[in-house]
């Protein structure tokens, strides 16, 4: 079965969270859906909060 990734982006400084690829220098393994991610990580570019992402279709 494939997973069907979504990416998210900051609606800050556009920097995008992949759920493919997930944030392991954060200990975010890849396939982490961006539901898991924790609610207080931040942005790594600007450190805007999770709420501030926004899912971008590409």
């Amino acid at each position: 079965m494939i997973k069907n990734f979504k990416k998210w982006q900051c609606v800050t400084c556009s920097f995008t969270y992949d759920e493919e690829l997930g944030m392991p220098s954060d200990g975010i393994p890849p396939g982490t859906a961006w539901e898991d991610v924790p609610d207080d990580w931040t942005c790594p570019d600007c450190s805007s909060p999770k709420s501030d992402f926004q899912m971008v279709e590409i």
